[in-house]
């Protein structure tokens, strides 16, 4: 694995009706930042290989509108509301089979994964502390994984900054 992409879901209505948390969708700025994402990603040359997403309506449909020439997806249980330890044994069960991985999830496991990686690869206080002031729905962290297997900050793109909110 070079690259590894820590998203969380877009932003998702309030309830989900009968089924509960699990099957809120996406808001229409969820859908509209969702597929915002997906432009930037790809105009970055970051197009996942394989795509690790969580069972919840709200990441399938973050991931199906961020998805448009992507790779392969993977859903898992485990990843519904997964800590950050979770989420990283799947990152770290993944890194043979893709050149760029991209991780939909919630927080706060995509939060904590994103410091804790940072940390590992010794981002500078300045970036620890813009991350440390939250994860919004929509965006991602990308990570460059060097050769020894350390995750490497990159970058950090939020739907606000993209569309000039």
């Amino acid at each position: 694995m070079q690259r590894l992409i820590l998203m969380r879901h877009a932003e998702a209505e309030r309830s989900g009706g009968s089924g509960g948390d699990r099957d809120r969708p996406l808001s229409a700025r969820g859908r509209a930042d969702a597929s915002l994402m997906g432009q930037a990603l790809a105009a970055r040359g970051l197009r996942p290989d394989l795509a690790l997403v969580s069972p919840a309506a709200r990441t399938r449909q973050t991931w199906s509108l961020v998805h448009d020439a992507m790779g392969e997806v993977r859903d898992d249980e485990a990843l519904y509301n997964g800590s950050a330890d979770i989420l990283r044994r799947f990152v770290e069960a993944a890194e043979d089979e893709a050149g760029c991985l991209l991780v939909v999830a919630h927080n706060p496991g995509v939060h904590l994964l994103a410091l804790e990686y940072m940390s590992e690869g010794a981002a500078s206080p300045a970036l620890m502390d813009r991350m440390s002031g939250g994860f919004p729905p929509g965006a991602a962290a990308v990570f460059t994984v060097d050769v020894a297997g350390r995750c490497l900050f990159d970058g950090f793109l939020q739907p606000r900054e993209l569309d000039g909110r």
